[in-house]
């Protein structure tokens, strides 16, 4: 019998690298095969109380005074007029010695920015943008014309119902950096942690009127671990002496890579519950692969290969989505909100490989690129402990699932939460937004669960709307909208 891991790991690959619009796929399942041919470290379960050991010296604290304005963006090449609230954009410093430095974009809501929340975005892979995919394509104000020079507004951005910072983490990542190179081959979950932690305190001391402001930790795919891993952080150094306390109150994650043991079944299960494997395929599946015990026959690898044979070529990032046939520039087209077009990631590359687009963004010159390989340290095989410590402490947890994306679809976060055997206090139930079911939500003691409703990885890329709901309820602390249907008999009279 062999390991399981590669088996998934060849099978999600095959699938893969041929899609236009699978960056973050191709980075996160190029990660878990490096898991497999190096020697890197799992931290697995035993994370929390490994890092919760470490030893902790103050952390690397700059003077901020005029960086805030400095920040400041006038205006961006090509937005549209009668742009309604402030954004900022720079670099800070979390490491001067090997001069690692991260890079953000900040804006603030239109209306009620002083009394908002504050949100944090990662995105995963690891190694890919929160800029030019969460900022640029999902739930940030603009998204890139198909020209990439022009932007197009988003109506359903969250900077609608808080203060948004979208982070380029680890450095390596977008417009981040290090001026040691060695520190691309030696990064892993807790130096990303501890980075973006530094990268926190000091923001907050550079935009101080956000210092007492609550804050809400987001994220998708690999923030899975980013995510609930900074949380932890914060609230470790939130009990020491001598540290800047961070209003931390909630996180959510769409998505979410949690669990690696639970990604193989789910997909599998995912792929003939929407009809793109044959019923002999997964029963096969089922038969000769022990995701239990994660190990494989050869009969195994046969029905993986048939699972990728009968699938074809579809974006694993949502299954039903067109991928991008032509991956060019198209002048005198304007975008839409409503249709999230396949070929975004081409227009985002060359809008931010401009130089007066990287000028506005106060960033040295850099050849932009949505993802970086990097060689990943350490990491959590299971993260669930590290969340419950979160839930144990009060903290607001939501996990969110498109449900049309094979990447880390919707089953394997189902079956990672069912492993908790959580009660449930609120039973399963539809959500609605404009009369229509708008997903499913579940409410487990210490944990919430939505799905979006035709939504792919990407959540807000391709259900804005429905995202922005989603996000709303999660930060007043409430549960989705339930729609009442009255049923109303009418009786007939008596004759």
């Amino acid at each position: 019998m062999q390991s399981l891991a590669p088996l998934l790991l060849l099978s999600l690959l095959f699938s893969l690298l041929l899609f236009c619009n699978a960056n973050q796929a191709n980075y996160l399942h190029g990660q878990l095969k490096s898991r497999i041919s190096q020697n890197s470290i799992s931290s697995s379960d035993s994370w929390s109380q490994l890092h919760a050991q470490r030893e902790y010296s103050p952390v690397f604290l700059t003077s901020q005074d005029g960086q805030m304005q400095a920040d400041k963006i006038s205006t961006l090449p090509g937005q549209p007029d009668n742009v309604d609230f402030d954004q900022y954009s720079g670099y800070i410093t979390v490491d001067p010695l090997a001069g690692r430095a991260l890079f953000y974009y900040f804006v603030e809501s239109p209306t009620n920015s002083s009394t908002n929340p504050l949100v944090l975005w990662l995105n995963g892979g690891p190694g890919c943008s929160s800029f030019g995919y969460g900022a640029v394509e999902e739930l940030g104000p603009f998204r890139v014309n198909s020209d990439g020079k022009t932007l197009f507004r988003n109506n359903y951005a969250w900077n609608n119902v808080a203060n948004v910072i979208f982070l380029e983490s680890p450095a390596g990542v977008g417009f981040s950096y290090s001026n040691t190179s060695a520190d691309y081959n030696t990064t892993g979950d807790i130096r990303t942690a501890g980075d973006a932690y530094t990268f926190l305190v000091n923001w907050l001391d550079r935009f101080p009127q956000y210092k007492d402001r609550d804050l809400y930790i987001t994220g998708e795919s690999y923030a899975g671990h980013y995510v609930p891993q900074l949380a932890y952080t914060i609230l470790i150094n939130n009990k020491r002496s001598n540290q800047t306390v961070i209003n931390l109150k909630g996180i959510a994650i769409g998505n979410a890579v949690v669990d690696d043991s639970m990604l193989g079944q789910g997909y599998f299960d995912h792929l003939w519950t929407h009809a793109l494997n044959s019923d002999e395929t997964h029963a096969g599946i089922l038969k000769y692969c022990d995701f239990v015990n994660d190990t494989a026959s050869d009969k195994c690898f046969s029905f993986v290969q048939k699972s990728s044979d009968e699938a074809g070529d579809f974006d694993i990032n949502n299954i039903y989505a067109p991928v991008c046939l032509n991956p060019v520039l198209k002048n005198g087209s304007t975008g839409s909100v409503n249709f999230f077009d396949p070929c975004s990631d081409t227009y985002v590359e060359y809008y931010l490989n401009t130089a007066e687009v990287q000028g506005a963004f106060h960033v040295r010159p850099t050849t932009w690129s949505g993802c970086r390989r990097f060689h990943w340290t350490d990491w959590q095989s299971n993260v669930w402990p590290t969340i419950q410590s979160l839930m144990a402490s009060g903290m607001r947890v939501w996990l969110y699932s498109g449900d049309i994306d094979a990447n880390v679809p919707v089953t394997s976060t189902r079956y990672a939460i069912n492993s908790l055997k959580l009660p449930v206090e609120t039973a399963w139930r539809p959500w609605y937004l404009d009369d229509e079911v708008g997903g499913y939500v579940v409410g487990y003691e210490g944990l919430t669960f939505v799905t979006v409703r035709g939504a792919g990885h990407l959540v807000p890329s391709y259900q804005p709307q429905r995202a922005l709901t989603m996000i709303s309820s999660f930060l007043q602390g409430v549960l989705l909208p339930f729609l009442i249907i009255w049923i109303i008999t009418l009786t007939t009279p008596e004759k």
